[in-house]
């Protein structure tokens, strides 16, 4: 006899085939047929689970951004660190989430383009709170003298979560390096670039 799933069980069995898909295919490229024939059920009963292929999107694309904004307060909670211990717990955080599932991940950072309004325009807001977190750390640091008061902070963020967020394309599970550990030495190498020199 086959486990018998729960009907939220099944739905997130759906999301996790569906983001398998679209990492695989894209989301334009990938259809709900597609998707069934993936779970192995018929195309009419996918719809008892899920409405629309643009749901699944929707619910990788927020959820993952609710724990990054989770992670993210954590860190902030914590207000007598420095400026860079912050950014150090902060960039450790992100990668931790993004590594509890790389195929959710790519998805994220990848296929979020293709929501529709409100709801893109929703996720941008969001994606730009997040980064603007972070970048006040760095301006925090940069006003403490903790941080070089020549560097470009709109650079930095950027160049930040640029190295952030290819990690869903190179990185291998399976590798010796752990997510804590790969968080410290990127961390390190973009945090040390901010530092004064003593």
């Amino acid at each position: 006899m086959g486990e018998v799933l729960s009907s939220s069980s099944r739905k997130e069995q759906v999301i996790r085939v569906a983001a398998e898909l679209f990492r695989e295919k894209g989301y334009v490229a990938s259809s709900m047929r597609d998707l069934a024939q993936k779970l192995g059920i018929e195309a009419a009963s996918l719809y008892s689970h899920i409405k629309s292929k643009e749901e699944i999107l929707h619910i990788l694309c927020f959820d993952m951004a609710a724990d990054f904004m989770a992670s993210l307060e954590e860190v902030e909670k914590q207000q007598d660190l420095p400026a860079s211990e912050k950014l150090r717990k902060g960039i450790i955080g992100h990668i931790q989430v993004m590594a509890q599932d790389l195929t959710a991940s790519a998805v994220f950072m990848n296929e979020h383009r293709h929501l529709s309004q409100p709801s893109l325009r929703d996720f941008l807001l969001m994606r730009i709170r997040y980064i603007n977190r972070f970048k006040g750390m760095i301006e925090e640091g940069v006003a403490t003298g903790e941080f070089k008061k020549s560097i470009d902070k709109k650079l930095a963020v950027m160049t930040l979560f640029s190295s952030l967020n290819w990690m869903p394309m190179w990185y291998d599970p399976k590798a010796a390096i752990e997510p804590v550990e790969l968080g410290f030495q990127l961390a390190d190498m973009l945090i040390n670039g901010l530092k004064q020199n003593k």
